[in-house]
């Protein structure tokens, strides 16, 4: 009660607030007003707006735009390759002072010592990191995971306080087929929030998909896909992710009409594309450079994000809102000038006062030794069922092609670029080794392996011959995962990410930095993609259409089922 009457009686001007920031002009998310006035901030709270405050700190923002804090409102920290307090230290700066994440991929590795891992690290960062739990470990049953979750050991992890709901329902057939695991971990979260992911679901199968209880989706594609989630009420996440990006393509639905319902994410996004580009600030100025008004671009970012989740207390630049602020320089530039979190300047000082937690998930790839040989696709039909990439998605072509059979043997054939594509499982399970086609990578020579391999994370691999595949392949295992490439049977560089085989102990600038060496050596071997690995990742994700593949073999999305 104190504390409330602090907040009152600041807010009224009778006290000294704890920091004003002066000089600033806020930008109001409801009317779209610019206005100049001070902001009186009594702890982690905002307790007055636009009238003249005093403060025990003064902060004078000298004209500068004030904004409400950005939300990412689905994302795969573990794709960052960063661990939780890394990425704080990476994106926070730039204005994100919530993220709402799935820790799913951890989870597919260690089972809930990785969600636990996330629910502790929330308590440490300076950004407010949500933790939404797994609803899908494993995604499906066509794959092998490090973990299983069920509807009982979810129960257990509901109560923290970084818990908004359920993380995206990635098994939507499951849903509109009534299975039972799935409806008992909807039920759980019965008149609470469930994120969606529904790619090309429509008609009645996204009306049963709604109905489940499920709000949000972030896999619509185009805009007449995203137009229909909408007018039936779900709320759409545009994505910009390191693969999947979807901004430009739905930028032309987003207008101050249907802002309410538009939300920004960045889904699994790598620090050298947040580098070179940004994170949602880069989105909101890509928007509002596509022809987005302001006013709808930093809405989506904040507001109607803090809104689809139910987060009350922030969202806006207003009394009774949580300090979550980032003073910039102009709204198209959207660069962060300041940035404060619960009522906290984010600076260095703020980032080493952080409580440290322990490393999890080390010695995690139990992969078999592999040799040459077991990279051969045995076959007696020269129909091939291949993996066709569309670069900046993360859907596929399902492909048929004619690939001749060599002493019992379908060998690559890189002039056409079809290419040999294996996944590994690795979690010492069964030692699984599917092999089957990929096209669309460009690989002329060599092979480049990896750890991370949504949603299962077993090793998958790409190669033009056997022997550079298994010389990437075995290196995995003694670097505990990461990312390898291999070229004349030896390894020309590599990413090493010993925590679960998804993330770094190291700086996110020692990442980065390692992340561009090693795209520099793929594309020196002929690739032609801008982000091959995370692109790479993707193929192995039997919850997105047409054609992928996990330790089981080829899967066809569409039809939910093992080739």
């Amino acid at each position: 009660m104190k504390e409330l009457e602090d907040r009152i009686s600041k807010g009224l001007g009778d006290q000294k607030a704890d920091l004003v920031l002066k000089g600033g002009i806020i930008f109001n998310l409801i009317t779209g007003d610019l206005t100049a006035g001070d902001i009186a901030i009594n702890g982690d709270t905002i307790v007055g707006t636009y009238d003249d405050y005093d403060g025990k700190v003064t902060i004078d923002l000298n004209g500068s735009i004030v904004v409400p804090g950005f939300i990412d409102t689905h994302l795969h920290i573990e794709s960052s390759m960063l661990t939780p307090l890394e990425f704080d230290r990476c994106v926070t700066p730039r204005g994100v002072t919530t993220a709402i994440c799935d820790p799913h991929e951890i989870a597919n590795v260690i089972g809930i010592d990785g969600i636990k891992y996330f629910q502790r690290a929330s308590e440490c960062t300076l950004m407010d990191i949500k933790v939404q739990i797994p609803s899908c470990v494993p995604s499906t049953t066509m794959e092998t995971s490090g973990a299983k979750i069920s509807a009982q050991d979810i129960s257990t992890l509901m109560s923290h306080k970084s818990s908004l709901g359920l993380a995206e329902m990635m098994n939507y057939p499951g849903v509109i087929l009534r299975e039972l695991d799935v409806l008992e971990k909807l039920w759980l979260y019965d008149g609470k929030h469930i994120d969606g992911h529904a790619p090309r679901v429509s008609g009645k199968e996204l009306n049963a998909y709604i109905s489940s209880g499920i709000s949000t989706d972030h896999e619509s594609t185009d805009p007449q896909e995203a137009l229909e989630k909408i007018k039936k009420g779900l709320r759409i996440l545009i994505r910009e992710g390191s693969v999947s990006k979807d901004l430009k393509a739905l930028s032309v639905i987003l207008n101050e009409n249907t802002s309410p319902y538009i939300c920004l994410c960045t889904d699994d996004r790598n620090p050298l594309d947040i580098a070179e580009y940004g994170h949602l600030d880069y989105m909101i100025r890509t928007l509002i450079s596509l022809g987005v008004s302001p006013l709808a671009a930093y809405r989506s970012a904040s507001l109607s994000a803090a809104q689809a989740f139910g987060l009350t207390n922030r969202g806006l630049i207003a009394p009774g809102k949580r300090a979550d602020i980032v003073v910039i320089d102009s709204l198209e530039n959207c660069k962060a000038q300041k940035v404060f979190c619960a009522g906290k300047l984010v600076d260095e000082e703020a980032f080493h006062s952080r409580e440290d937690i322990a490393d999890v998930g080390r010695f995690s790839v139990m992969a078999p030794h592999v040799l040459p040989t077991d990279f051969r696709a045995t076959d007696n039909q020269e129909k091939t069922d291949v993996i066709g990439i569309i670069e900046g998605k993360i859907i596929t072509k399902h492909l048929i092609e004619t690939i001749s059979i060599k002493n019992g043997d379908k060998v690559p054939d890189i002039e056409r670029d079809l290419i040999r594509i294996s996944v590994i499982e690795r979690h010492g399970v069964n030692g699984n080794i599917s092999t089957g086609f990929v096209k669309g990578f460009g690989l002329k020579s060599g092979a480049i392996a990896s750890t991370v391999a949504h949603d299962h994370h077993n090793i998958i691999v790409v190669g033009t011959n056997y022997e550079d595949i298994a010389v990437a392949v075995n290196r995995l295992g003694e670097i505990e995962g990461g990312f390898a490439i291999a070229n004349r049977g030896i390894i020309l560089g590599e990413l090493p990410l010993p925590l679960a085989g998804l993330m770094s102990p190291q700086s996110y600038e020692k990442v980065e930095n390692d992340l561009r060496l090693l795209r520099k050596e793929a594309h020196n071997l002929g690739v032609s993609l801008e982000e091959p690995f995370l692109q790479l990742s993707f193929l192995a994700l039997p919850v997105i259409p047409a054609l992928k593949i996990t330790d089981r073999g080829m899967i066809d999305v569409t039809k939910f089922e093992i080739l």
